[in-house]
């Protein structure tokens, strides 16, 4: 999953509530990597691994490159 937070305040929000939801969802804890500060953060789970980007990284990286022939679930915007 890829998610864009456009401060650092946010991208702290999207990941704790990120983590939040997945324990009650019985995903366990995340292994975590990455501060807000530094503009993308990891959160992976096993079965699946949450990407939290600022507007810059994310353009950087273009993850959805890698996964351009993969289904698309959801888009939100």
């Amino acid at each position: 999953m890829l998610a864009t937070g456009s401060s650092d305040r946010m991208l702290a929000s999207l990941a704790e509530n990120t983590e939040v939801k997945g324990k009650a969802e019985g995903l366990g804890n995340p292994y975590i990597e990455g501060l807000p500060q530094s503009g993308w953060m990891v959160l992976d789970y096993g079965s699946v691994v949450v990407h939290l980007f600022s507007p810059e990284k994310r353009d950087y990286y273009q993850l959805e490159e890698l996964w351009k022939a993969g289904k698309l679930i959801l888009r939100l915007k």
